[in-house]
């Protein structure tokens, strides 16, 4: 009995601990509740006062803005007002004064006197001075700039240009750069351009060069690189700006002589469809101005120049005056480029605008408004194929073989990946050359039908 006695008390002992246990456990909880939420409720209020304190704040500042508008608008109006009043009153002390309106009116004339007088005199100034030093207006390109200081400037950049890109340079040292021509045409040009720079330096006179063929040949582009392969100068017109000059054309021509003179390295004029105003002079269509410009331009090619190398370009020499044809020393016919030279041509083309597109690094503006543009990536496009384009493309000239290429730039760009590969490539050169034939075929009935 002791036993289990003794067993109830601490079966009732152990149960007063575990209530009192739990109890304490449910007031632990209960003070943490108690606890967190005394938290949220202080942060809560802490929130509501930070916001009342930014609200009053912002009100403050706003206010203050806005009186501090309303002083600086109450002053310009003062000031306003102010400036008007004086305005106002020294109109009306003029207008009653007849002394000071006579006074006032002449000061305002001779102000406007004096402001027409400066602008129209500096106008004639700049035109004597432009019509003295600066470039005739025949001129469409020259390597002397507009006047004669800028010609040394471009001069000097692009012989930094040189400096700086040697690659470049070598490539246009060597042979004629974009110029392509038949290796005879291209020696002969050679020896006329190493004839011209010793010339110059003996102080002896020049020869006059007549360049004839089919247009895109490379007549222009052949006489620029003669010109800076024999150490002259050159400058470019084209006769059919001599035309609308009338009366004013022989002017212009005398001008234009008498500028090339100023060259001290010489100059080579070269003469862009030369036809168009120096043709056989008893031709009906042609007008008293225009004979009386190429009278003018016989005139002062009378004698062999020391100053001045003048080369013609025409597509139909047959046309030319007697005359200018007996002012001609050299010869050089430009022939359509044959298959080799049309495949160095592509060549040469393909990695202009193929291979070497988009290799100018983008500004940084285009950068954030286009991003960067794609590079094409050729796949495929063999020596074979390139022969095979150059056989297609019989009767092209380099232009037109520039044209080509700028068209398969053109298609691969319209294209999803931007890869040029043999079937585009061919697509474009089959739709080219077709399209070449039926312009053949047009200009040949249009000249049946004259």
């Amino acid at each position: 009995m002791q036993e289990e006695s003794s067993i109830r008390l601490e079966q009732a002992r152990r149960s007063i601990e575990e209530q009192i246990q739990a109890h304490r456990r449910q007031s632990e909880r209960e003070m943490a509740e108690i606890e967190r939420e005394t938290i949220r409720v202080r942060a809560m209020a802490e929130a509501e006062a930070r916001a009342h304190e930014s609200k009053l704040a912002e009100d403050v500042n706003r206010r203050m803005l806005i009186d501090r508008a309303n002083k600086e608008r109450e002053k310009w109006v003062a000031a306003i007002n102010a400036t008007f009043d004086h305005i106002g009153g020294g109109v009306r002390a003029i207008l009653t004064d007849q002394n000071k309106l006579v006074v006032a009116v002449g000061g305002v004339t001779a102000l406007a006197a004096g402001i027409y007088t400066t602008r129209e005199g500096a106008r004639v100034i700049w035109g004597y001075v432009d019509r003295i030093l600066g470039q005739p207006s025949l001129i469409r390109e020259s390597s002397r700039g507009k006047y004669p200081w800028s010609g040394t400037l471009s001069r000097t950049m692009s012989s930094l240009s040189r400096r700086t890109d040697p690659e470049s340079a070598s490539k246009v040292g060597n042979g004629f750069g974009d110029v392509i021509l038949h290796p005879s045409l291209n020696k002969r040009i050679e020896q006329l351009a190493s004839a011209t720079a010793h010339t110059k330096a003996h102080n002896a006179p020049f020869r006059n060069m007549l360049f004839y063929g089919p247009p895109g040949t490379g007549k222009t582009m052949a006489a620029r690189e003669l010109a800076r392969k024999s150490g002259l100068d050159y400058a470019l017109m084209t006769g059919g700006d001599v035309a609308p000059l009338g009366s004013q054309a022989v002017t212009k021509i005398h001008q234009l002589f008498d500028w090339s003179k100023k060259s001290k390295r010489g100059l080579l004029l070269f003469i862009d469809e030369a036809d168009a105003f120096l043709c056989e002079r008893n031709k009906t269509y042609m007008s008293e101005a225009q004979r009386s410009a190429l009278n003018a331009l016989l005139f002062r090619t009378g004698d062999q120049s020391k100053d001045i190398v003048l080369a013609l370009a025409t597509n139909r020499p047959g046309d030319l005056d007697s005359a200018v044809s007996d002012r001609i020393d050299e010869v050089l016919e430009f022939p359509l480029p044959g298959e080799d030279e049309r495949y160095k041509l592509l060549k040469l083309y393909l990695d202009k605008y193929i291979a070497q597109a988009g290799a100018r690094k983008p500004g940084l503006v285009q950068k954030l408004l286009k991003g960067t543009p794609p590079k094409i990536e050729i796949k495929g496009l063999t020596d074979n194929i390139i022969k095979e384009a150059a056989a297609k493309t019989v009767g092209f000239s380099g232009r037109e073989i520039a044209k080509l290429m700028a068209s398969v730039q053109a298609a691969v760009y319209g294209s999803k990946n931007c890869v040029l590969d043999e079937s585009l490539f061919r697509e474009v050169i089959d739709y080219k050359v077709r399209e070449h034939q039926q312009r053949r075929k047009l200009a040949g009935a249009d000249k049946v039908n004259a």
